[in-house]
Parts: structure tokens; C-alpha cells; sequence
């Protein structure tokens, strides 16, 4: 069986993670199309212009090649096709996933759906015999997809409806056991967050928390931080000054923050295992992969209940900050007083579990152990790899 998948996205870690490589009688053939030769184009004119004048964001999840890749089955992420050759799509949020839909999403389709000629192919294209499978990565992308499909005419919604599936990321458990230790001054609980987006991860609210509990509590305590500290602005709105804050901060406080800016994932998951407890106070996240990866080296994880979060994590394998948010579990940051609200909530929630988590430090094992076992069940990739030899095996036989 050949499974197309987009040449540009082959060494994509999202791709990596759910559809690269999972079935070893598959071969996985790599493959371009008319949206990625335009995308390419306009990502180079961008660059010489020196200016985003050329928007790429809906060229990254269109496709047509024509049918000259000569494949069985097309395996997207977050993406859609318009040709005749069978393919199927992994969403994190929802498809048809265009730029003007996001924002409708966002805006809790408060003027309703605009359906211009771009958003009309895409719903086609879902309607469309070759959309063999829409494989919603958790039960809050399959709420999303569903909220966006009712504002389509019954039948139309009822045909998408019936392609959807969910189907949580595979994760190999990463730790054959953990031990359980003790924890003084000299032996610090070491907390890590990993993820290039800083501030949206709730790296802010970490720095804060941490440094008011080491210096008025005197916490043994130690951070451990790998990223890149890139500019996102998207969910915290963080500025180039926020960016220089938090190296300055790092940089000024080494005898309990350890600082990578970036590693190899086989080292970030070395890293990990050194450590006792993961962070994910996000403000927005569609999954949480790092949460996985954590819990896979039997570590609990701190996690807002934003999203997908909650299916992952809760309070027997880690903890949870609960937040602010809407109906479909967004956290609500679009003004600049919903984020100072859920930056305290946040940093309140933090302050409160590490604290809880000093006073018995025992649960940190406790929590690992249901955490570690959490992953076999849940997220085992043998069966994981049935699902998709199955989604593929009924997409080219149907």
C-alpha cells in the first residue's frame, strides 16, 4: 500500500507522530501538488519583499496534484484534497481548516458563516466520495468539527458527520519503572516545560510562580526550561519586550533555572526523565504532545483544562488548573482583561499545586506510576497502528 503524504511536511513532527512509519507494510511515498508549488512561491516572494504580502496559511492545507502521484491513499494533517484519489485527514481542530473558519470559530460564529467560494470547495471537498475518514485527534476536535458542521444544510452535515472518527496520538512508554525518592535542598523537585512558544505554554506565569515561592517560601524547587522562547502572539499576545524579559529573567537567576534553547528530541526526552514533574499551563493548545511524552517517562504533569487537556491528563495522573473558557473548552484571551484574568488564574493554580506538592512530595510518585500506566492503556501504538491499517483498509475497499 503506498500512502501519499505532503513532501514538504515529510520531516514535520505532527506528521512524525501519527502517520509516518506506523504500519511497516506500508510504503510512504512523499508528494507535491499545486498548493505546495504555490506556497513555495509565495513564501520566497515574501521573503524578498520582506514583508508577508503573500498569505500562506490556507495554501498549507489545500491539495490537488492532479492524480499524478500514482498513490493509494493520501494521509493529510489538518489538510483536504480535491482530486479523485481516496485520502483521509487528522484534524486538530477543524476542517475545512481556513483561515476565515478559525476566525469564525473564535468568534463563536457570531455573524454566522461566510461562505465564500474558498470555504464552499473545502466543505465539497469533505462531501466529496474520495474523503474516505476525518480522524479528529480527541473528543474536543470532534465537538469543534461538529459545532462548525451545523451551519451546514442537514444533509450536508449528516454525510461529513459519518466520515469522523477520533483517534488519540500513539505513545510509546518511554520509562520501564521509576523510583520513588526523596527531596530536600539539596535534591530539588525539578519541574520542566518544554515547548518553542513560551509565553502561550504559560511561561510567564511559571517565572513568577517559581521565583515567589523559592524567594518568600524558600521552595526546593528547581526549573528546568527547554525553548526557544520564539514570538507567537497569538493566544498570550506577547511582544519582543516580553521576549528580552524573560532572558533577562532566565539569564539572572541560573542557581534554580536550567535553560536550553533547543534540543534534539531524543535529548529532550533524556532531559525529561531526569525530572519529577512536567508543566503545561498553557493558554492554548489543540492537544498537548508534551503531556504525553511526560507522563510516558512517568512523570504527572500540571496542565490547564483548556482543550484536549483534560482527556490526557486529570487529577488521579497529574493536575489540573481550571480556567476560564467557553462551551468548546478555548480559554478566552482575545482582550487584553481575559488574559490578565487567566494569567492569574494560572499562576494562583500553580502556586497552589506546587505547594501541595511540597508539603507531600509522595504523590509525585503516585501520580507517576497512574501516570505511566495511563499511557500503556490509552496510547499504545500497536493499537493505534490497527486503527489506522483499518481506516485504510475500509477507505480503499468502501
Amino acid at each position: 500500500m503506498k500512502i501519499g503524504v505532503l513532501s514538504y511536511r515529510f520531516d514535520y513532527y505532527t506528521y512524525l507522530r501519527n502517520i509516518l512509519y506506523k504500519l511497516p507494510e506500508a510504503e510512504y511515498v512523499p508528494v507535491n501538488d499545486l498548493y505546495s508549488n504555490l506556497r513555495r512561491a509565495a513564501l520566497s516572494a515574501n521573503r524578498r519583499l520582506g514583508r508577508d504580502l503573500f498569505p500562506t496559511f490556507d495554501l498549507n492545507n489545500q491539495f490537488d496534484d492532479f492524480e499524478l502521484s500514482k498513490v493509494d491513499i493520501l494521509h493529510f494533517s489538518n489538510g483536504i484534497s480535491y482530486g479523485r484519489t481516496p485520502w483521509v485527514s487528522h484534524s486538530e481542530t477543524l476542517l475545512p481548516r481556513f483561515s476565515s473558519l478559525l476566525q469564525s470559530y473564535q468568534e463563536k460564529y457570531k455573524t454566522g458563516l461566510n461562505m465564500t467560494p474558498l470555504v464552499r470547495r473545502g466543505f465539497d471537498a469533505l462531501l466529496s466520495p474520495s474523503c474516505k475518514r476525518i480522524i479528529a485527534w480527541s473528543q474536543s476536535a470532534a465537538d469543534i468539527q461538529h459545532e462548525l458542521l451545523s451551519q451546514l444544510p442537514f444533509e450536508e452535515r449528516t454525510i461529513v458527520l459519518e466520515k469522523m472518527t477520533i483517534l488519540h496520538p500513539p505513545q510509546e512508554v518511554l520509562a520501564g519503572q521509576i523510583t520513588k525518592r526523596s527531596y530536600d535542598y539539596s535534591n530539588p523537585i525539578r519541574f520542566i516545560l518544554v515547548g518553542m512558544d513560551f509565553f502561550r505554554k504559560g511561561g510567564r506565569e511559571i517565572l513568577n510562580a517559581f521565583e515567589h515561592l523559592i524567594k518568600a517560601e524558600k521552595a526546593p524547587i528547581k526549573l528546568v526550561i527547554v525553548s526557544s522562547l520564539r514570538l507567537d502572539a497569538y493566544a498570550a499576545k506577547e511582544t519582543p519586550a516580553d521576549i528580552e524579559w524573560a532572558k533577562q529573567f532566565i539569564s539572572e537567576n541560573p542557581d534554580w533555572i536550567e535553560y536550553h534553547e533547543s534540543l534534539p528530541n531524543e535529548q529532550v526526552l533524556q532531559l525529561i526523565k531526569t525530572c519529577d514533574v512536567g508543566l503545561l499551563p498553557t493558554y492554548a493548545d489543540t492537544y498537548g504532545l508534551s503531556v504525553l511524552e511526560a507522563q510516558a517517562c512517568g512523570l504527572p504533569v500540571i496542565s490547564t483544562d483548556v482543550r484536549a487537556l483534560p482527556e490526557i491528563n486529570n487529577t488521579d495522573v497529574g493536575w489540573l488548573i481550571r480556567v476560564p473558557k467557553t462551551d468548546l473548552k478555548e480559554a478566552l484571551y482575545s482582550t487584553p482583561e481575559e488574559r490578565e484574568r487567566l494569567s492569574q488564574h494560572i499562576q494562583a493554580g500553580l502556586e497552589m499545586i506546587i505547594s501541595s506538592i511540597i508539603a507531600d512530595p509522595s504523590v509525585i510518585f503516585i501520580k507517576g506510576m497512574k501516570a505511566l500506566e495511563r499511557i500503556r492503556e490509552m496510547h499504545d501504538p500497536d493499537t493505534y497502528a490497527q486503527r489506522l491499517r483499518d481506516i485504510y483498509h475500509e477507505a480503499l475497499n468502501k
